[in-house]
């Protein structure tokens, strides 16, 4: 028996897959009972759901339910890291498959997915067959990895093409005579998509940012400026529209003759609660937001500890900086609010192995308390860009 856990677009057509395929099928979505009950019995626990965060919470509520013996696979697009999270959660007689796959709704109810299978398929090779083909990539996680690998060079690409058609319409060069010409180049079929934007969503563009998110390493500039861009875009309304609605979205931007905020939150460092930026950028000057001691759980780092508090600080500063081409050298001011002036010694020798050179403007000062318990210090910063 397979339980199918997530009924959004790709999980409805695939569940019907398997049960076309004469498989006994038990599906599962939010309200519609325990998930625990779901699993009860399974040999096989298909997770087909919107992220990381919600596989890891259904998961844990269906522990009490799988058997041993059972096969997990997890066919979301959630990235290495949550799939060795999922294999440290599930208990070890349960065996754990990645299999995330590459295609949208069409190919997911005609069976024409690329299936990219991290670990030990033994057990599951026959069912994930009735999706598409197969690629066996390895050990565990290495089908993860490449579908964000993937999904890293696809996304950004359409989101230059937006900007493309938005430019070249902007100095009167038609979406027609521009889809034309890159008919006859690499980027002919993903233009094609984006000068005929779908009213259907296949790909929502939301998933699309979060996707982006995951491989949006030190350094991928690509990544992280696609990123932006996407994240404008949910918070305009296109998030559940397709992916290729970005085109639109841009198109709509107004032509801008001066500075223009650009929200900066690089995927190298812990997410903020989604109620401000780690940094705006306005032209050449990069305005950083307060900036703590968390690791990328969102856990306090050093509790007591000045010195491992401004440690943590200082390498999330250097990473927002890397992520716009920057370095500490940049600074032009630096503002510092501490807990405790008695600690600013120790504060100050972590500050002056990341500060050297020629000092930035500066101030340092006091206050009562910071915005959660056990935070020793907090720093903004202004940055002028090179």
């Amino acid at each position: 028996m397979i339980a199918f856990l997530g009924q959004g677009r790709m999980g409805v057509p695939m569940a019907r897959r398997l049960v076309e395929a004469g498989r006994q099928v038990t599906v599962w979505k939010r309200g519609l009972g325990p998930v625990r009950a779901a699993v009860e019995g399974a040999d096989l626990v298909i997770t087909m759901l919107r992220d990381g965060p919600a596989v890891e919470e259904v998961l844990t509520q269906a522990l009490d339910g799988l058997r041993p013996g059972a096969t997990v696979v997890e066919m979301s697009t959630i990235g290495p890291a949550a799939v060795r999270r999922l294999r440290d959660l599930l208990p070890p007689s349960v065996a754990l498959v990645d299999a995330p796959v590459l295609g949208s709704v069409g190919p997911a109810a005609d069976g024409t997915l690329k299936v990219l299978a991290g670990g030990d398929v033994s057990a599951c090779r026959s069912v994930l067959s009735v999706f598409g083909d197969v690629l066996e990539l390895g050990p565990l996680g290495a089908g993860a990895a490449l579908k964000v690998a993937v999904m890293g060079a696809l996304v950004p690409a359409q989101v230059l093409l937006a900007e493309t058609f938005a430019y070249g319409e902007a100095h009167g060069v038609s979406r027609e005579a521009l889809a034309g010409v890159l008919a006859g180049t690499p980027l002919g079929a993903l233009a094609s998509r984006i000068a005929a934007p779908a009213d259907e969503t296949r790909y929502a563009l939301e998933l699309a940012a979060k996707d982006v998110r995951l491989g949006a390493w030190e350094g991928a500039t690509m990544a992280g400026a696609a990123q932006a861009r996407l994240e404008a875009a949910v918070r305009a309304g296109f998030g559940e529209r397709d992916l290729t609605s970005i085109a639109g979205h841009v198109a709509a931007q107004p032509a801008h003759a001066g500075p223009r905020a650009v929200p900066v939150n690089p995927g190298s460092v812990p997410a903020t609660n989604g109620f401000y930026s780690h940094a705006v950028r306005v032209g050449d000057m990069l305005y950083v937001s307060g900036q703590a001691a968390f690791d990328e759980r969102g856990d306090l780092v050093g509790e007591g500890d000045m010195a491992a508090q401004a440690e943590a600080v200082f390498q999330n500063i250097g990473k927002i900086l890397a992520d716009q081409g920057a370095g500490f050298e940049d600074i032009a001011f630096i503002r510092t609010y501490l807990t405790d002036m008695d600690q600013r010694f120790a504060y100050g020798q972590v500050r002056r192995k990341y500060i050297t050179g020629t000092p930035p403007a500066s101030t340092t000062v006091e206050v009562s308390k910071l915005f959660m318990p056990g935070l020793l210090l907090e720093i903004d910063l202004i940055v002028a860009l090179p």
